[in-house]
């Protein structure tokens, strides 16, 4: 079967000329550090790398992520106002947020007077936090800015600003410089598990937060950690996010869980992974640092950009290392882009995590641990439906994580014991093991010390999840069925790196010890062949996975189940090479047989008893649909 790569596609049905496109670009955090002098400076290689890049993909908004200085400096105001203000003058729209590194060394009004023009005329200010909280409404999304450590502060205002807009717009955009989960920092952490006693800003809203963000299918846009992350924050819990479907009377519903993405770096200065999966409340499907220390040999530079139409979003992360550590001009570099991570889905979908071919034999499902690519029917909204039916995850990232400590003192810290301490570390951050609620990430993560009186967090191996979407588009001009966009399966491939970004071998090192739910190491993983082990996604290869595809009552006498490529329709297979026959599992195992030169197509074919009722074994992410045999080439 072939392994069709799947080019970014931005199309939408019959209204893709009137639709109203905007793609928000993410800056990550690009403080510099300091020069001999003890003057700090603005990262302006890797930052004029980053918006080089999304002026080419042609942004119309950057949201600049925090910690846009070190030391909030005038001469670095100055130096970031250079370099955002030749974009600014080309037409982009800058949407700064305040860092931590600006709220502990710049005064207020300094911000002001720096970073004021920047900020859209038009921007909605919350009240009290005028030029530190604000929000814009541009086409169809709702973009929100927050201060670090503003969320918990600001919620009833985000709550009232998404309700005011809730039915102008399809999609909200939270940005801020921080979040409630960390990969190094996070403020479910920092205030609630190591917090202060009854300081309850965190403590009383934390979960209330996540549900609200859920309920709206916001995006979480972040900087801080100095890495890139991609993740699914739970609502619930992760072993209570369950693979979301349909039901006849309500249609298709979400998961109850929103995605937060970490935006990596564009500075001169990498974290490592800290403290692991937050396996309580978070999914990771996309993780990679670089620290150019202890075997990272260069750091990440990051660009990333949402791109909205209609009611679809297409997102795309890249990435380039480098070595650059200063603005000397020998420092200078050319990024050489490769693509890290991606999705593609709609506001109307269905979506399931698919977990990696790793878990223990033995261990529970859990109702979610699954590493088949399986989901509950999904209802087309004009008649029809579709499925993943089949298939396994083997393809997939695993990344390792430091050892850390928590600590407390009585009488200042929320713990007011040890026992208390890890109390908190289970009830907010990490999953409790027992055989009915495996934790994959090992049996302990948070073990008490008596003789240090702190809470260790050991060192852990994580394999890395898929986020799988179902998602529809109404019927084109040129379909006879809705549009159906599978995406999620094309994000990993097999790499290994630890937790400060040293690449290892997953296919020969063992993962590091008690990571597994037995309590040893996860073994060496045997990779499929087609599986590339680069962090270069261009070119990734799906596992097979099947789909079933249901077009309406009405799809006419010749359809066929077609594909999209650099937008135009074909034919998923030639009509020679479809096997007229119902899905079975076994082909997954042992195709049928077909006629000479198939081998070359995709495996598919339809069922003749059941009208309109397709299948395809696919390698890759799609967007598929039925249309007139006669309209194709």
């Amino acid at each position: 079967m072939s392994a069709l790569i799947l080019v970014g596609c931005e199309s939408d049905s019959q209204s893709t000329i009137e639709t109203p496109v905007f793609r928000i670009g993410l800056l990550p955090d690009t403080q510099g550090g300091t020069d001999r002098e003890g003057q700090a400076h603005v990262a302006l290689h890797p930052m004029r790398a980053v918006l080089q890049h999304q002026e080419a993909a042609g942004v119309d908004m950057v949201i600049a992520l925090g910690d846009l200085t070190d030391h909030g400096s005038a001469l670095e105001f100055a130096e970031w106002r250079s370099a955002a203000g030749d974009y600014a003058e080309k037409g982009i729209e800058f949407l700064p947020v305040m860092g931590n590194h600006e709220t502990s060394y710049a005064y207020t009004v300094e911000w002001i007077d720096s970073i004021r023009d920047f900020i859209p005329g038009d921007a909605v200010h919350m009240p009290g936090y005028e030029w530190v909280n604000y929000y814009v409404v541009r086409e169809n999304v709702l973009v929100i800015g927050l201060a670090y450590y503003n969320l918990p502060i600001a919620f009833e205002w985000v709550e009232q600003v998404v309700y005011e807009q809730r039915d102008r717009v399809d999609h909200i955009v939270v940005a801020s410089h921080d979040g409630l989960i960390g990969a190094k920092y996070g403020q479910t952490r920092e205030q609630i598990v190591e917090g202060t006693k009854e300081d309850n800003r965190v403590y009383r809203v934390q979960p209330q937060i996540r549900e609200f963000l859920a309920d709206n299918d916001v995006i979480y846009v972040q900087g801080h950690e100095h890495q890139y992350q991609r993740s699914l924050i739970s609502a619930r819990t992760a072993l209570q996010t369950l693979p979301s479907g349909s039901t006849p009377a309500g249609g298709n519903y979400r998961m109850p869980a929103y995605t937060q993405i970490m935006a990596g770096n564009a500075s001169y200065k990498g974290y490592e992974f800290r403290y692991g999966e937050r396996d309580l409340v978070q999914t990771i499907v996309s993780q990679k640092n670089a620290t150019m220390k202890n075997g990272s040999g260069s750091l990440d530079v990051n660009s990333s950009v949402l791109t909205f139409r209609g009611s679809r979003v297409d997102y795309a992360s890249h990435f380039s290392p480098h070595t650059a550590q200063s603005n000397d001009g020998a420092e200078s570099f050319a990024a050489e882009w490769a693509l890290l991570d991606r999705f593609s889905r709609t506001t109307d979908r269905c979506e399931v995590v698919v977990y990696p071919d790793s878990i223990p034999e033995g261990t529970r499902s859990a109702m979610v641990l699954q590493p088949e690519y399986r989901t509950p029917l999904c209802l087309s909204p004009n008649g029809g439906e579709a499925q993943l039916t089949g298939g396994r995850n083997r393809t997939f990232n695993r990344t390792d994580t430091r050892t850390r400590d928590m600590e407390y003192t009585p009488g200042l810290s929320r713990a007011e014991s040890l026992n208390d301490l890890m109390r908190l570390a289970y009830q907010w951050l990490f999953q409790y093991h027992e055989s009915w609620t495996p934790n994959l990430n090992g049996p302990q993560r948070a073990v008490p010390d008596t003789d240090s009186d702190s809470l260790i967090i050991p060192e852990a191996t994580i394999d890395l999840k898929e986020h799988i979407t179902l998602s529809w588009l109404p019927a084109g001009d040129d379909t006879i069925s809705d549009i159906l966009i599978v995406s999620g399966t094309q994000n990993q491939t097999g790499v290994y790196q630890d937790d400060y970004g040293a690449p290892g071998d997953i296919e020969a090192d063992s993962g590091l010890p008690a990571s597994s739910t037995d309590g040893g190491a996860k073994p060496p993983v045997e990779l499929p062949d087609y599986a590339t082990k680069s962090w270069n996604i261009g070119d990734a290869v799906a596992d097979p996975y099947a789909l079933s595809f249901s077009g309406p009552e009405d799809a006419g006498e010749s359809p066929v189940l077609a594909i999209k490529e650099a937008g135009d329709w074909r034919a998923l297979a030639p009509e020679e090479c479809l096997v007229q026959a119902g899905w079975q599992q076994s082909y997954l195992d042992t195709a049928p047989e077909r006629a000479a030169g198939c081998g070359d197509w995709p495996l598919a074919g339809f069922d003749p008893a059941q009208d309109n009722r397709w299948w395809a074994v696919l390698q890759r992410d799609a967007e598929l649909a039925l249309v007139e045999r006669d309209s194709l080439d």
